[in-house]
C-alpha cells in the first residue's frame, strides 16, 4: 500500500508540471524584484560588480517568453507534452478561458497602477499579448518560431512611428500608453510569446529541445552583442532606435540579444532541472515560480504600503530604494511562496483566477 503524495509534490512535482519553467519563472521575478529595487550600474563585462545589469530589460522578456509557454501548456492536447494543440470543443473551452484570464490580469494591472508605485506595471501588456496569441495556438513550433523571428526583426522598425503618433495624441496617447501597457509594447512583445509557445510546442520534457533551446539562444545573445559593437547610428536617430540594444529599447538587437538570452535562461533551467538534487536545492525558487502572478502583485502592493507608512510618499523610487527593500522583499517572497505551496499548493492569486476561469462552461 503506498502512502498518499504529500501536498509539496503535488504542488511542486505533479506529472504536468515541468520544474524547470518554475525555475525560469523563479528567476524572472526576482530579476523584475532587483530591476525595479536596487540601483544598478550599466554593465561592464570586466566589472563583476554590474553584472546585475543583465536584469534590466531581460527578466521582463523572460517572462513574456514564459508566458507564451504557459499558453501553449494551457491549450495543448491531453498526453501530448504540450507539443499538439487540443482540438474541437476542448481547445474552444481553452480559448475561452485563457480570454477570461487575460481580461483579469489586464485589470489586476490597471488596479496596480493606480497606486502610483513608480513601476511600468506589466500586466495590461501580459492581458494584450495573451489574447493577441489565442488566434495562433494550432500553430505548429516551425511556424511559430518563423513569426518570432519575423516580429522581432521587423516590428522595431515601425515602433518609432508608434511612439511618435502616442506622443503627438497629448493626454489620449498617454491613456493608450497606461491602458495597454506599452512600455512593453505588444506588436514587438509578441515576438517572445510566440517563442515560447514555440519552445513549448517542441516538447520541454526532451533533453534535445532544452540543448538545442541553449545553443541558439545563446548564439542569437552573441549575435546580438556582436553586431551592437559593429553597427553605430547617431543617438536619437531613426536607425538609432531600430538597432538599439538597451533595455526596453525596442530595437532589433534588444528583441534578438535579450530574447536569446530568455530562451537560452529556459534551456539551462530545464538541463538543470532534470536532476532531482537541484530539483530539491531550488525548490524555494520554482515555489516563487509556481505562483508569479501572487509574487508579483504581492510586490507591488508590499511596496505601496510600506513607502506610504515609511515614506508618505509611494512615488519617490530614490527615496524607497534608499531604504534597501531588495533584500526583504525576497526573503519574504520566498518564505511565503515556499510555505503556501508545500501546505495549501497552488498560489492565491492563481487559485483565484482559475476558479474563475472554470466557470466558464465546457
Amino acid at each position: 500500500m503506498t502512502s498518499p503524495r504529500p501536498r509539496s509534490l503535488t504542488a511542486l512535482a505533479g506529472a504536468g508540471r515541468l520544474a524547470g519553467i518554475d525555475l525560469a519563472r523563479g528567476l524572472a521575478v526576482f530579476g523584475m524584484f532587483a530591476a525595479h529595487l536596487l540601483v544598478i550600474e550599466r554593465l561592464d563585462p570586466a566589472v563583476p560588480s554590474t553584472w546585475i545589469d543583465l536584469v534590466n530589460g531581460r527578466s521582463s522578456i523572460l517572462f513574456a517568453t514564459l508566458a507564451g509557454v504557459s499558453i501553449a501548456l494551457m491549450t495543448a492536447a491531453p498526453g501530448t507534452s504540450g507539443t499538439r494543440p487540443a482540438s474541437g470543443r476542448s481547445l474552444t473551452t481553452a480559448r475561452r478561458r485563457l480570454a477570461v484570464r487575460a481580461g483579469i490580469i489586464w485589470a489586476i494591472g490597471m488596479l496596480l497602477s493606480g497606486l502610483g508605485v513608480p513601476v511600468y506595471v506589466i500586466l495590461q501588456a501580459y492581458g494584450i499579448l495573451f489574447l493577441l496569441a489565442l488566434p495562433l495556438v494550432r500553430l505548429s513550433a516551425r511556424t511559430l518560431w518563423v513569426m518570432a523571428g519575423i516580429v522581432a526583426l521587423g516590428m522595431p522598425w515601425a515602433l518609432p512611428l508608434f511612439d511618435r503618433v502616442l506622443v503627438d495624441a497629448g493626454a489620449t496617447g498617454g491613456d493608450l500608453v497606461l491602458l495597454s501597457g506599452w512600455h512593453y509594447p505588444f506588436p514587438l512583445w509578441i515576438a517572445f510569446v510566440f517563442a515560447g509557445m514555440a519552445a513549448a510546442r517542441s516538447d520541454l520534457r526532451s533533453v534535445r529541445t532544452a540543448v538545442a533551446l541553449v545553443a541558439a539562444g545563446v548564439a542569437a545573445a552573441v549575435a546580438a552583442a556582436v553586431a551592437s559593437v559593429a553597427l553605430t547610428f547617431p543617438a536619437g536617430s531613426y536607425l538609432g532606435r531600430v538597432f538599439a540594444d538597451g533595455a526596453h529599447s525596442g530595437g532589433v538587437l534588444e528583441a534578438v540579444g535579450s530574447g536569446g538570452f530568455a530562451i537560452a535562461v529556459i534551456g539551462v533551467c530545464l538541463l538543470i532541472c532534470r536532476a532531482r538534487v537541484v530539483r530539491l536545492v531550488v525548490l524555494p525558487l520554482r515555489a516563487v515560480g509556481s505562483m508569479p502572478l501572487t509574487a508579483y502583485v504581492g510586490q507591488i502592493v508590499a511596496w505601496a504600503v510600506w513607502a506610504e507608512l515609511s515614506l508618505g510618499d509611494v512615488g519617490d523610487l530614490s527615496a524607497f530604494r534608499a531604504l534597501q527593500p531588495f533584500w526583504p522583499f525576497v526573503g519574504a517572497t520566498v518564505l511565503f511562496c515556499t510555505a503556501w505551496a508545500l501546505l495549501l499548493g497552488r498560489g492565491p492569486l492563481e487559485r483565484a483566477l482559475a476558479a474563475v476561469t472554470h466557470l466558464v462552461p465546457d
